[in-house]
């Protein structure tokens, strides 16, 4: 019977230990991300949009992901991404592909294991927002980030 009352409590110290480790790792690391390469046109255009982005969206800080540059934005703990200048997906020449739109911007939406990922359509340059698993069927973070680009990034039309 004692070793039956050791058993519980080194599994719980095992599990306790990996659960503040896998605590630990996910907090500490700093989100990175591969920052677009745009043609210069391009380049001013998100540097606009960058002037224009919220402090906070859908109740989550701005928290930039590195490295540091004003084609990259971030919210949360690298929960909401957005690059500026990204080429155009190949997704958008498949006539069955989805699309929403969020006060007055056109988004394609490619469904992803991570959490989807919205990249604007008809505009002057490509801007890109990926969600965590989180708001895998929310898009209100959309709409704190349409105003934005509506207003920086001109309708190609």
């Amino acid at each position: 019977m004692t070793s039956y009352r050791r058993r519980p409590f080194c599994l719980s110290a095992a599990a306790i230990a990996l659960l503040a480790a896998a605590g630990c790792s996910s907090t500490d690391a700093e989100a990175s991300i591969t920052v677009p390469s745009p043609p210069p046109a391009e380049v001013s255009l998100c540097r606009a949009l960058d002037e224009e982005l919220p402090e906070s969206v859908a109740g989550q800080d701005r928290n930039d992901p590195g490295p540091a540059s004003e084609l990259t934005a971030g919210w949360g703990d690298a929960a909401i991404v957005l690059r500026c200048g990204v080429p155009r997906p190949e997704k958008m020449s498949d006539p069955q592909s989805k699309g929403v739109d969020v006060n007055g911007v056109n988004w394609l939406l490619e469904q992803r294991e991570a959490g989807p990922r919205f990249t604007t359509t008809y505009r002057k340059t490509y801007v890109e927002i990926t969600l965590g698993k989180q708001y895998a069927h929310d898009i209100g973070p959309l709409t704190d980030l349409a105003g934005p680009v509506k207003k920086t990034v001109p309708a190609r039309l």
